[in-house]
């Protein structure tokens, strides 16, 4: 017997009202992104054709909540970098690296907070601390996804001259994240000061 607890049931009819089958009241996108954060799961249907739109809808609450003044995640580099893999031929595994990336971030919040926080002691080392902390875990967690998406490569390198030319391509590849980390990171230090500077 599974005790696993069912997602609840929205219905988005035609006049773009969302109705909570579960409480029985009509919500908004507002209400749904709460219980996103309350960790209450949901799927949300067409009222009239019953095709699962549970994807466009939770896209829409992070284009909304991008709307909100100081409250956006998504750095433009990002977005760009994103929309490049459409149509491309690694798109296929940019979803299962994102999800892999947003779990071990999820799994390892507190350890990231606790660095953030220690780093806030030494004002002057602040940018240096955040960053170190962010690129060591992004490190791990490509180490992590290559080994697991290694699992699965069905043409593992056969030469030494592969690996060169692989590790070669990987380091420019790291430069060029680092590069769009630091942009990110940057981004994020002017948005601490503006806020210090509010506060």
């Amino acid at each position: 017997m599974s005790t696993e607890q069912q997602p609840i049931i929205i219905k988005k009819y035609a006049n773009r009202r969302l109705y909570n089958t579960g409480s029985s009241t009509y919500v908004t996108l507002e209400d749904l992104a709460l219980m996103v954060k309350q960790g209450e799961d949901f799927v949300v249907y067409d009222a009239k054709s019953g095709e699962d739109i549970t994807r466009s809808v939770l896209a829409q609450i992070i284009f909304e909540q991008e709307a909100k003044v100081g409250q956006s995640l998504l750095p433009i580099t990002f977005l760009r970098q994103l929309i490049r893999f459409y149509g491309d031929s690694m798109q296929m595994l940019v979803p299962s690296y994102l999800e892999f990336s947003i779990d071990r971030l999820t799994a390892d919040q507190q350890k990231i907070r606790d660095q953030m926080t220690s780093a806030w002691g030494g004002k002057g080392a602040l940018h240096s601390q955040v960053f170190e902390a962010v690129e060591e875990q992004a490190r791990k967690n490509m180490g992590m996804f290559r080994q697991a998406l290694s699992m699965f490569n069905p043409f593992p390198p056969k030469g030494q001259e592969s690996e060169s030319s692989s590790s070669s391509s990987e380091s420019g590849a790291k430069e060029g994240d680092l590069e769009a980390m630091r942009r990110q990171l940057d981004e994020m230090q002017k948005a601490i000061e503006d806020l210090a500077r509010k506060g």
